[in-house]
């Protein structure tokens, strides 16, 4: 049974980081769970605990616009993602494509910079 768990953590480490967050989007779905991790709301602090609960953690950073130096915006793709070059294209080429999914704050500030720099429209969501 070890080897079995060996060669699945040895298949997962293969994945590129959108695969990882696809993965994880499936998984949850298929079982029904949630990998944020859970917050707990006491009944004096409720108030403060609803208003940590809901400030997000969690960010998205989509492309709207590859801009006119395409080709800078899907070298800063790559370097992100760790993507090919013909998946980095066609994330540049597709408006509204999420180059990061479920990223923390800093993470997606600091890609919105870095693709920002290359030329490209981009929002965090």
């Amino acid at each position: 049974m070890a080897a079995d768990l060996e060669k699945i953590v040895d298949e997962l480490s293969t994945l590129s980081v959108l695969e990882a967050a696809e993965l994880v989007t499936l998984l949850e779905e298929k079982w029904g769970v949630s990998a944020a991790a859970p917050v707990a709301v006491a009944a004096a602090g409720g108030a403060v605990a609803e208003e940590a609960a809901e400030e997000k953690t969690e960010f998205d950073v989509v492309i709207k616009d590859a801009g006119p130096k395409k080709i800078d915006v899907i070298k800063a793709i790559r370097q992100l993602t760790s993507l090919g070059l013909k998946e980095s294209k066609e994330l540049a080429e597709t408006a509204g494509s999420k180059i990061l999914t479920q990223v923390g704050k800093d993470a997606a500030a600091d890609a919105k910079e870095k693709l920002e720099a290359a030329g490209a429209v981009v929002e965090v969501a």
